[in-house]
């Protein structure tokens, strides 16, 4: 790469994601993708409940310091300064390892648990065993799981099936989410038979072991949430949450590695002019004792 062209690479890959306007205009751009980060970081929050949302704050903060790293890059090459080319390089850096490490991670703990089918129906019923030691230490902890389940008593979502599904057949046919389907019904195997989506007749003695079968009531703030179930369904919804942010982690990690790399030859070009305008500046020096 030539010694001007990474300067106003790193330059205006920087600087015109200030101008919102140009925000679809720049791919690869330092703080277009702190931008891109914090949408996705909206996105989330807008798509999640207070119950389900763990990422977004850390995915909002990350976008926050991009876009500051980015900021530190767009001067260091306008001023060509290569003391902060390489305070931007080593945060870039720091990022880049954060990235790759809670990704991995994050694989390897989503990486258990999927559900199981139930005949005559269309969802799947999850069950907390299959999931990671991880999930099952922070869903059995009792603070964790007791602020977790007042918002999910909160969130009606619950209470609001009877409303979706009014005739039994539409409930029987409905595909529920994975809290849905562990919070809001007993698991199947009891054998509770179906009054409508939000009652089931307990008076039917249950043909399972399940300890499940004997914590679910059709109160609307007990439910099952005490039941395993219930916390196999938070685990497949924060499952699914990691998962996605797993994915839009690995296109950051190849874009902020190009951006990367065209930092590492600003910062080289950096030093190359600044040792130039030495050589000059002795070669000046030296005419001058000669004349």
């Amino acid at each position: 790469m030539g010694m001007g062209t990474s300067n106003f690479v790193i330059r205006w890959i920087n600087f015109l994601t200030m101008v919102i306007i140009c925000l679809l205009c720049m791919l690869f751009n330092g703080q277009l993708l702190a931008i891109a980060v914090a949408i996705f970081g909206v996105w989330m929050s807008t798509h999640h409940d207070g119950c389900r949302k763990s990422l977004t704050l850390p995915v909002l903060g990350l976008g926050g310091f991009i876009f500051l790293v980015s900021m530190i890059g767009f001067l260091g090459a306008l001023k060509k300064n290569a003391i902060l080319l390489w305070i931007y390089l080593i945060l870039l850096c720091m990022i880049l390892v954060a990235i790759l490490v809670f990704t991995v991670l994050a694989f390897i703990i989503t990486n258990n648990g999927s559900g199981h089918n139930v005949s005559g129906l269309r969802y799947k019923e999850y069950q907390l065993k299959d999931y990671s030691s991880w999930f099952l230490k922070q869903l059995n902890n009792t603070d964790n799981w007791k602020r977790l389940k007042s918002c999910l008593v909160k969130s009606e979502d619950c209470n609001n099936l009877a409303k979706q599904y009014k005739t039994l057949k539409q409930y029987k046919m409905a595909k529920l989410t994975p809290i849905e389907a562990g919070c809001c019904r007993p698991p199947s195997e009891c054998g509770y038979p179906v009054v409508n989506a939000s009652y089931y007749d307990l008076s039917f003695h249950p043909v399972s072991s399940n300890e499940d079968c004997k914590l679910y009531k059709n109160s609307r703030v007990v439910k099952c949430y005490n039941c395993d179930s219930c916390k196999a369904g938070v685990a497949q919804y924060m499952k699914t949450e990691w998962r996605v942010v797993a994915i839009f982690n690995l296109a950051l990690f190849v874009v902020l590695s190009i951006i990367y790399f065209v930092g590492c030859c600003a910062r080289r070009n950096a030093g190359q002019t600044r040792q130039c305008k030495v050589w000059k500046s002795d070669e000046s020096w030296l005419n001058s004792l000669h004349y």
